[in-house]
């Protein structure tokens, strides 16, 4: 026993040896191939920055209005006896929207018929007084003074037959006037009276619409410091434009959707609005599936031109945050850093850059999920093989 005790010190200290011995492989060997067992940098794409000719595109709010409106209004004073179009239908220039009691306008007519037959058998007789005194009044047979009265009968009779005559066109009109009839083609909105009611001539009752739709103009603004910075830089040359009636619109709709039809603009004022400061303009789109309605809102999408030399970057790789849009480059030590840009509209799938990034530069374009501001990557450039992680 006391030998086996004496042993002990010396087969505690193999044991430990060969614990240690055990543990003499490399740490790369190890699964992670990183120090300690960490997991390889991720792997990013970058994509160099370059500037190319790309439209210059202005968004702007925008409001649809139809190409022509008229209101249908009462032009003579009776009840509405039939409501002749369906509400909401398509109607033709000329076509039968509503009837007025005509009895009364007929017997309007008729008196100013005998008001104008009386006023003309009036101006006869004068005519046959003046006929007869002539060769009177030169043989001294009668005064002076009869042969101008009855020359004065004769004028006034000739007018009040002229007047007469005028109170019976107005009548005959009025008449036509009990069949309304629809100015313009286009789409015929709610009737705003029904059978029974009182049209009244004087206070000009409306009737209903008539909305043309087909064409349809859309209606934004633009401040005037845009607009002249806009004419400056086509004045230095970094931007071509084809002309007013030459710039492409495009919409978008409501809900976001692009609408199918591109217009053109067809309208710029030549007044600044004191109230906004902005400048008015106008396009207009085909609208054959009535599809733009009035009063409707939607966003302008105008393209103002070519810029030689924008800067565009892929939708993917713009981080929007409330505070800004951003974008993730490589600094130092292949750590990831942000860069706060500001954006211009979006074409396609990329975003023009108005600020913050410059050519030559390299953004992450592919891999932004892994790759984290201070973080350590590893960077392959765009259409370049990728890198192996290692094992």
């Amino acid at each position: 026993m006391a030998a086996l005790a004496s042993r002990l010190p010396a087969l505690a200290l193999l044991a430990l040896l060969g614990g240690c011995g055990g543990g003499t492989g490399s740490t790369a060997d190890k699964p992670g191939g990183g120090p300690g067992g960490a997991p390889p940098p991720p792997q990013v794409i970058l994509d160099t920055v370059r500037a190319a000719a790309t439209p210059n595109v202005l968004v702007f709010p925008g409001r649809v209005q139809a190409v022509r409106t008229a209101e249908v209004r009462a032009r003579v004073t009776g009840i509405v006896e039939h409501r002749l179009y369906q509400e909401g239908s398509d109607v033709r220039a000329g076509q039968l929207l509503y009837r007025i009691d005509p009895l009364p306008l007929k017997a309007t007519l008729a008196a100013a018929t005998g008001a104008l037959g009386r006023a003309r058998a009036v101006a006869l007789n004068a005519q046959q007084d003046v006929t007869r005194f002539r060769p009177l009044v030169a043989e001294n047979a009668i005064s002076r003074q009869e042969y101008d009265a009855a020359v004065a009968r004769l004028a006034q009779a000739e007018a009040d037959v002229r007047s007469a005559a005028a109170q019976g066109e107005q009548a005959r009109l009025n008449l036509g006037y009990a069949t309304v009839t629809a100015p313009i083609a286009g789409r015929a909105g709610r009737s705003l009276v029904t059978e029974g009611a009182l049209a009244s001539s004087t206070a000009a009752t409306l009737l209903t619409t008539i909305d043309q739709l087909d064409p349809i103009y859309v209606n934004f603004s633009q401040s005037n410091a845009e607009l002249l910075a806009l004419r400056r830089r086509i004045d230095r040359g970094d931007l071509r434009s084809a002309g007013l009636a030459k710039t492409r619109v495009t919409l978008l709709l409501e809900d976001g959707t692009p609408y199918e039809y591109p217009g053109r603009l067809n309208f710029l004022d030549l007044s600044v609005d004191p109230t906004t400061g902005g400048v008015s303009l106008r396009a207009q789109f085909p609208n054959p599936r009535r599809l733009l309605l009035p009063g409707e809102f939607v966003r302008a999408r105008v393209e103002a031109g070519i810029t030689s030399d924008a800067i565009t970057v892929p939708q993917s790789a713009v981080v929007l945050k409330p505070e800004g849009a951003s974008v993730l480059m490589l600094g130092a030590g292949n750590k990831v850093v942000v860069r706060a840009v500001t954006l211009g509209p979006l074409i396609g799938d990329r975003w023009v850059v108005a600020g913050g990034l410059a050519t030559g530069e390299r953004i992450i374009v592919v891999g932004l999920q892994k790759a984290r501001p201070g973080t350590v990557v590893a960077p392959v450039i765009a259409g370049a093989p990728a890198i192996a992680p290692a094992r």
